[in-house]
């Protein structure tokens, strides 16, 4: 299923990246990547938990980023073209939701530990593999000073926040019982 989400993961933390960059050369713009990822990768399985959701989502669309670039004020006319198509597959709830937990370290932990539940076999779900995100050390917050600002984030973290704690109060959805 997560290879089947990689077009959405890796548009949407090229979007938080270049929406919110690193300051202080490759190493910092790697470890905020890195970040962005591991924040667009537990926000997608999250939204979108089932085989269903995503073969949806390759049906309908992730949406792209065009809401998103004109809330923080990115130049349209300079989105536009072949050389910006990876923008079509930036998923609008996903950006958000990888901001909220971007701004909360705490809620990021609880986001993994759901993802954990929901996964039977924990398929790669662990603490360890998100740490960036979960626990980040004073190098990942310096390189990622913007990318995890609260009040920078806020208002694409705001867009989807309630579906957010909704998604992590009830649990994904069940599956339908048969009659």
């Amino acid at each position: 299923m997560s290879a089947d989400l990689s077009p959405v993961i890796a548009a949407t933390a090229q979007w938080l990246v270049r929406a919110y960059p690193a300051a202080g050369g490759a190493l910092s713009a790697a470890l905020a990547e890195t970040q962005a990822r591991q924040a667009a990768t537990v926000a997608a399985r999250l939204l979108h938990p089932t085989p269903v959701d995503v073969a949806l989502l390759g049906i309908v669309g992730p949406g792209g980023s065009a809401r998103l670039d004109r809330l923080v004020g990115a130049d349209a006319g300079a989105t536009d073209g072949a050389e910006h198509g990876w923008r079509t597959w930036v998923d609008e709830t996903v950006a958000s939701w990888a901001a909220c937990l971007l701004a909360d370290p705490a809620l990021a932990a609880a986001a993994v530990a759901a993802l954990a539940e929901d996964d039977a076999d924990a398929d790669g779900v662990c603490a360890p593999a998100f740490r960036r995100l979960t626990a980040p050390d004073a190098h990942d917050r310096r390189a990622a000073s913007l990318l995890r600002h609260p009040d920078l984030l806020a208002p694409v973290a705001d867009l989807h926040r309630d579906g957010l704690a909704e998604r992590l109060r009830t649990g994904p959805a069940a599956p339908a019982k048969a009659a």
